[in-house]
């Protein structure tokens, strides 16, 4: 019995110093034999070779499912290594079944940048990024912080493609929908009639954004333990890291519009009604959106810019990821981003974007959407705010200004 035990105590030992021993050759050996993803000038060969993305996620995944547990990843998608046919780029998916049909997406081709501006754009905007954040005069909360401060519950926003290598940060109210359903195709984590969804469009909006659908980096503790950690730093630094932003006050009035303008029952009932009590002296709201709009009453842009600025929102519970800024959901100064997207160019970034992910060959970005909030709108938007509004809205998402380049407001913050 005794010796039975030893020997139990000593595989467990061994099995433990394989994975340390495992870990630390990726981290520092396994780099050198694999592409490096972040590589913005690679050519771009007819056929790609195996990506170290998916060699890195089999040999590791595999291995510490088999000493882990079959139960550590009961929750995740089945990995798939069969090789996919390409999809025609002019694939196109049944209009008459999709909600998108009818919200006037627009069609017609766009040519995006080419060459040496494309590269000086994208160099450009990383520049600023790492500049902003070198920069000590620029203060927001969390900024000082490193990447292993960063609770895992706020690394929620972190979807993960093994498959071809790539993390996106999505950013609500900047195409994150359609990204979504990208990576969805991508990574084969959504079946349809027992076979990989192929065109994005086709995905469901409500699958889209069911969270189980994704793999994310604050799952990555139910799947890997108390290694979790140090494998997130492992794939950020050999995967190719995205994320898509937007003027900041044009998102707000994005997502202003789509939550509160629309009959949407979860947000009438967890924001709506707060704000009617606390800035429209309604001290007991109709208890539906439904009844609301039949009453014509609505919150007004104003009212949702006061919720903004209220100290007791923030204490209350954090900001709805609509709202939230990008650098509490994305951590550019923690995280190394190789690409920045805008809304502002989304089907040129798109295009180059999947280029550099090597998967044009297998997918277009979705059409964009005609009637997008457009950024002159701003100044009507907000021509009714009080200036100390708009400045203290300013300080509020200044960061995000700042980081991604986004012109100050000027004209919105003075008489």
């Amino acid at each position: 019995m005794a010796k039975a035990r030893l020997l139990r105590m000593w595989l467990a030992v061994g099995s433990v110093a394989m994975i340390l021993l495992i870990i630390v050759y990726w981290d520092n050996v396994g780099t050198a034999h694999f592409y490096l993803h972040t590589a913005l000038s690679r050519p771009h060969p007819p056929q790609p070779p195996p990506t170290p993305g998916e060699a890195l996620a089999s040999d590791i995944d595999e291995f510490l499912d088999t000493l882990l547990g079959a139960d550590t990843k009961q929750d995740e998608p089945p990995r798939r290594k069969t090789a996919r046919p390409p999809t025609p780029a002019s694939a196109r998916p049944e209009l008459g079944k999709l909600e998108e049909s009818v919200r006037g997406y627009d069609w017609s081709a766009h040519d995006a940048q080419q060459g040496a501006d494309w590269g000086w754009l994208q160099a450009e905007r990383r520049r600023v990024l790492r500049a902003s954040c070198a920069n000590s005069s620029l203060a927001f909360p969390t900024k000082e912080r490193s990447f292993d401060d960063i609770p895992n519950h706020e690394l929620n926003h972190l979807i993960v493609d093994d498959r071809h290598g790539a993390i996106y940060c999505y950013v609500p109210k900047a195409a994150c929908t359609n990204w979504k359903r990208v990576m969805i195709v991508l990574s084969e984590s959504l079946l349809h009639q027992g076979a990989p969804y192929r065109e994005p469009l086709a995905i469901p909006r409500e699958r889209v954004h069911n969270s189980s659908t994704h793999l994310t980096f604050n799952r990555f503790w139910r799947r890997y333990g108390k290694f979790s950690r140090h494998l997130m730093k492992v794939k950020l630094k050999k995967y190719t890291k995205f994320l898509f932003v937007r003027d900041p006050f044009v998102r707000l009035i994005s997502a202003f519009r789509s939550k509160f303008e629309l009959e949407n029952e979860e947000f009438y009932r967890q924001f709506a009604v707060p704000m009617l009590q606390r800035y429209s002296n309604h001290s007991s709201p109709p208890g539906s959106v439904h009844e609301a709009f039949g009453a014509g009453l609505r919150v007004s842009f104003a009212h949702f810019i006061q919720y903004l600025l209220d100290p007791r929102t923030e204490k209350l519970a954090p900001f709805n990821e609509h709202w939230r800024q990008v650098y509490r959901l994305c951590h550019p100064c923690q995280i190394d981003y190789d690409f920045v997207g805008k809304l502002e160019t989304l089907d040129e970034d798109a295009a180059q974007l999947l280029r550099l992910l090597r998967v044009d060959h297998l997918l277009r970005f979705p059409p964009s959407y005609r009637n997008r909030t457009a950024s002159s709108w701003a100044h009507d938007w907000f021509a009714k705010i009080p200036l100390a509004w708009r400045q203290q809205l300013y300080k509020l998402y200044e960061a995000d200004f700042v980081l991604f380049g986004y012109p100050k407001p000027e004209n919105l913050l003075r008489d």
